[in-house]
């Protein structure tokens, strides 16, 4: 178990006032082992952390601000994707600090490392082991989890031999806190589209995290994202030629996730709503005919991001892998 200076982790978070940051907050204003020591956020410095998520209103008195303390345990870089490299490229952090990136900067085998800095990738289901001891965490991304998970079990087995199909739908969200022409409420209300067909960037972390569980994998992972018309989640479909039966691919998904505590095996039918303010995700494994067929379904904030994050500190930490993420789902 890391020591920590106190009977308390101190968290630092920079990039506050996003959506990822906000989910931090929400998260680590509630664990028990956390104390936050700063939000920092340049463009709201010395305003309150409820003026940007007001539903924070009566939770805290923390204000964003533009300074850097390296009097902490741990720092979450709830940045744009660029700007952890160059954050960390400007601002020495001491080795004592361990750092959590929510960027794709450190995912990558070839740009997972500064300076005298490694970063492990931060996926518990593929590498809860080495991120307990690890320094610094790259998170994945929120496609790349949701995809990744509904496949270990195969790559696990080296049954990935075949093409694979997906198709993926996430929600607003999932296109960051700045304004783009596909985020109005005008295009998105009633609208469903496709973009980054066949060549997402969350493709070469899905391939590597793969080949390290069945080395020489090389099938073609055809990829299809949607955006959908609804403001959090990502539902996956999967399917590939299989020569399992059902029985067979339950229990394959059942063993591989047995002591994972927030990934969760059914044959019934699944819908996005289960997970949406959750950690988890569920995984729906059907067999007809000759193809196997998965749904995968988690909250792209969550359980592909910030939860994520959390739930490696705490691996990190010793701590119970789920402290401050029994989160209460929507229902309704």
């Amino acid at each position: 178990m890391t020591e920590v200076r106190s009977n308390k982790i101190k968290a630092g978070i920079i990039g506050g006032a996003g959506y990822t940051g906000g989910e931090m907050l929400r998260i680590l204003l509630n664990h028990p082992n956390v104390d936050i020591a700063f939000v920092n956020s340049t463009s709201n410095a010395g305003n309150y952390v409820y003026d940007a998520h007001t539903d924070l209103f009566g939770d805290t008195e923390l204000k964003f601000t533009s300074d850097l303390s390296t009097d902490i345990d741990i720092l979450f870089l709830c940045v744009g994707h660029g700007d952890a490299r160059k954050f960390l490229e400007a601002n020495e952090i001491p080795d004592t600090v361990k750092i959590i990136d929510l960027s794709q900067d450190f995912r990558l085998a070839g740009s997972s490392k500064l300076k005298a800095k490694n970063f492990v990738y931060g996926l518990p289901e593929l590498n809860r082991d080495a991120i307990k001891s690890a320094q610094n965490i790259a998170n994945p991304g929120c496609f790349a989890t949701c995809i990744q998970l509904g496949l270990f079990p195969l790559a696990a087995k080296g049954l990935l031999n075949n093409e694979v199909h997906i198709s993926a739908t996430t929600g607003s969200t999932g296109a960051g806190q700045s304004l783009a022409a596909t985020s109005h409420f005008t295009w998105r209300n009633n609208n469903l589209s496709v973009y980054k067909v066949f060549n997402h960037q969350h493709l070469n972390e899905i391939g590597e995290s793969l080949n390290q569980l069945q080395p020489g994998f090389e099938q073609t992972l055809n990829f299809i994202p949607n955006r959908g018309d609804f403001t959090r989640g990502i539902l996956a479909t999967i399917y590939m030629d299989t020569d399992l039966t059902e029985d067979e691919a339950l229990k394959l998904y059942e063993d591989y996730y047995a002591g994972h505590p927030f990934t969760h095996v059914t044959n019934r039918n699944i819908d996005l709503k289960q997970v949406v303010n959750t950690n988890k995700c569920f995984l729906q494994v059907k067999v007809i005919d000759s193809k196997l067929f998965i749904v995968s379904v988690l909250d792209n904030l969550l359980k592909g991001a910030s939860g994520q994050a959390v739930q490696n500190m705490n691996l990190m930490f010793g701590l119970d892998e789920t402290a401050g993420l029994k989160l209460k789902g929507t229902a309704f």
